[in-house]
């Protein structure tokens, strides 16, 4: 038996998955801005020329007054000695940045600052925020806004459900959205997320997204975008964000982001391919997951059908020479009464139910002097060695556990509906009862190695099932709460990991909602209801045949 006493409850692994698709598409990224994607060409223009071209066009535009001169602007160059040195046109000043180089460049690429070839501006004012309503919506042409959730990781969603006015987007011009930019998000969970602005229609920035616009034509947007979705990309981004409660960019840190420019043909070669690439990779992940599903349906049919058939005899053949059930219950029972005699169970645990086939095939259950037709009951036939029973004839002990009187001093821990979970037993979330109150639990209320733990209250935990193994338990012993039902087989006879496999099959989940009491929300299996379940019983050792069978099925299933 495995540790974690629940071979079918560990999440499944598909050893059918055979790449990770979000690492390869990394990967071609990578290649890409480090020009092992395309061959390069030394008759293409190099890229020093296109930079000098995009300085011409910065200075038209300061001169037009329709930028402000950057006090930070800079000419990235290579020295003599093959350091990389940033000089600073404003004062002059010069400054090795061989450090901030995150890798070597082909010839004819140069590495350069964001803000030296793009204008990065964010929504000019906090204050107009006010204005981004639903009911700009209904203006006479509204300009939708550009949110967070918009820009996502390499594709744009347009925000149909917030706007400003027309007006008040003409006023604020700057951070208005009229052509085809890159777009990040600046503040927030998406920090770094960077996609193109498709231009389709007119939109405007909300105050976490900022806008990367090109001063020419000179650097293609599809490779910059690229560029930034790459893993040296998002490394850069990591690095300059605020590590705060809201992580965070400001315009300054982006535009000091480097990137590496190829010539301008080859950006577009590059961007070519990688719009060729990425969709394979993209197809190839959905297939992927859609055969990752398939294979966990399949996987997860087959263990309803496994369990299914260990339940109801057909999963290992029966053998004449392991007895009968009705053996085993007549053992049971002078088990019972040898206890009750010693006084270690109470004389209730004593009951007179038999359950027996009549000649017309249908089942009755006898009490003392009364006899009831139970057929109905009965939810599938069993093989003739096997026998129908109460699981409270083959227990020692079934009850709730109680409420705690909870304690921060970890000593004692209580087996809540968390603990008990389809993967197994874990004491990890288990919080802890008050030392002092612990004699106030009989003997009985200790957990053993071996006990079921039923879920016994709540939609989305009831009837979720695990058994209790001290070796996963770190501390002295374990108690149950009261949402927790405790069933103690007789372990001589019953074993514990065959009750386990009935109760956690289809047979049984899926009617527990139904054989619950309570509201909708607040089902409750009562403890009557959970003693007076109906177990098929067989011979002890086919008990242990069907549970090796079980195991080694899920064992092929894991792969």
């Amino acid at each position: 038996m495995n540790s974690n006493c629940a071979v079918f409850g560990c999440t499944i692994t598909n050893r059918y998955t055979t790449m990770d698709t979000k690492a390869l598409r990394q990967k071609i990224l990578d290649l890409a801005i480090h020009g092992k994607l395309v061959p390069q060409d030394p008759n293409d223009e190099p890229a020093s020329v296109l930079l000098d071209k995009i300085r011409q066009e910065k200075e038209r535009l300061i001169k037009e007054k329709k930028i402000k001169r950057d006090k930070n602007a800079s000419i990235i160059y290579r020295g003599e000695d093959n350091s990389y040195y940033e000089k600073f046109l404003a004062t002059g000043e010069v400054k090795c940045i061989d450090e901030e180089i995150p890798f070597e460049i082909p010839q004819g690429w140069e590495w350069e600052r964001i803000g030296n070839v793009f204008f990065v501006t964010k929504l000019a004012g906090f204050e107009y925020t006010k204005f981004f309503t639903k009911e700009a919506l209904s203006a006479s042409n509204p300009i939708p806004i550009v949110r967070a959730q918009n820009v996502r990781m390499g594709f744009f969603e347009e925000n149909k459900n917030e706007a400003i006015s027309e007006m008040l987007s003409n006023q604020l011009e700057r951070s208005a959205l009229n052509k085809k930019c890159l777009l990040m998000t600046f503040i927030g969970a998406g920090i770094g997320d960077t996609c193109i602005f498709p231009a389709e229609r007119k939109n405007h920035l909300a105050p976490n997204v900022a806008k990367i616009e090109p001063l020419d034509d000179s650097i293609s947007l599809d490779y910059a975008v690229f560029a930034l979705m790459s893993p040296c990309g998002q490394r850069g981004v990591n690095a300059i964000k605020k590590s705060t409660a809201q992580p965070s960019l400001s315009m300054e840190t982006i535009r000091k982001l480097l990137i590496p420019i190829p010539p301008l043909k080859e950006q577009k070669c590059i961007s070519l391919k990688l719009s060729e690439a990425l969709p394979l990779v993209e197809k190839y992940s959905k297939v992927q997951e859609e055969q990752n599903q398939l294979n966990v349906e399949i996987q997860y049919l087959l263990k309803k059908s496994i369990l299914q058939e260990a339940i109801q005899g057909k999963l290992v053949p029966q053998i004449a020479e392991e007895g009968t059930a009705q053996e085993l219950l007549e053992q049971i029972k002078t088990e019972k009464e040898k206890l009750v005699k010693d006084g270690k169970l109470k004389k209730s645990a004593l009951t007179d139910s038999v359950i027996f086939k009549g000649d017309d095939n249908k089942y009755f259950e006898k009490n003392g002097n009364t006899e009831m037709n139970i057929t109905d009951e009965i939810p599938f036939e069993i093989p003739d060695s096997w026998s129908w029973v109460r699981l409270n004839d083959i227990c020692s002990y079934i009850q709730r556990g109680k409420s705690p009187k909870y304690s921060l001093i970890k000593k004692y821990p209580v087996v809540a509906q968390k603990c008990n979970q389809w993967s197994g037993f874990s004491i990890d979330k288990a919080q802890f009862i008050d030392p002092d109150t612990l004699s106030s639990y009989g003997e009985e209320r200790i957990l053993q190695d071996g006990d079921l733990m039923w879920n016994s209250t709540g939609l989305g935990t009831l009837g979720r099932m695990a058994i209790y193994c001290s070796t996963l338990n770190p501390y002295e012993l374990a108690v149950a709460d009261s949402h927790v039902t405790v069933i103690r087989a007789m372990k001589k006879f019953v074993l514990p990991q065959y009750l386990y496999y009935y109760f956690t099959s289809n047979t049984v989940q899926s009617v527990i909602e139904d054989k619950s009491d309570g509201s909708t929300k607040q089902k409750e299996l009562a403890t009557a209801t959970v003693k007076t379940y109906l177990v098929p019983i067989p011979p002890l050792m086919e008990q242990s045949r069907i549970i090796s069978k079980i195991e080694q099925l899920a064992s092929i299933m894991r792969g």
